[in-house]
């Protein structure tokens, strides 16, 4: 069974936005802004609404650059098994509001240099730093083992610069 889920990365130049997740699948993590698409809704107004659901703020420039495959995933989402997650990642640079705690997320702004990455998914580590310099992203992560990879493999595209 494959499962699709969104994840917004909000930056604001050398800046970006994390959300401590209080509740369910990846509590006590920092993590982006996304999950399910409900029935009726595309993918990218799936990755709106979650965004204000769990941060309040609402994007006025949002762009997908890419999709993250997860593979050998046994539970997720209170337990619903799974065999592939597939992630569609969308960067937004601009937004009307101020991000807000919510029941859901706690969101804090950092550095690039400051990324906790210890306190994140481990495959973060991996992707993110391309995604911050304005590249797409097309990834696969299977797992052996929980937190433990059998393999990796990332493409990038080319670095999108915006004048």
């Amino acid at each position: 069974m494959k499962n699709i889920r969104t994840l917004v990365v909000v930056t604001d130049y050398d800046k970006i936005l994390l959300g401590m997740k209080k509740t369910g699948f990846g509590k006590g993590r920092w993590n982006g802004f996304g999950g399910k698409i409900e029935p009726g809704e595309t993918i990218l107004q799936a990755a709106h609404r979650e965004l204000q659901e769990e941060v309040g703020i609402q994007a006025t420039a949002i762009e997908e650059r890419g999709i993250i495959t997860f593979k050998g995933i046994t539970t997720f989402d209170d337990s619903q098994a799974t065999d592939i997650l597939e992630v569609h990642i969308f960067s937004c640079t601009e937004f009307n509001g101020e991000p807000k705690e919510t029941e859901e997320m706690k969101p804090q702004w950092y550095h690039w240099k400051d990324i906790p990455y210890s306190d994140m998914w481990p495959d973060d580590r991996y992707w993110l730093p391309i995604f911050l310099e304005g590249r797409s992203i097309h990834a696969t992560f299977a797992f052996k083992a929980e937190n433990e990879f059998k393999t990796i493999e990332i493409t990038a595209g080319e670095r999108k610069t915006k004048y």
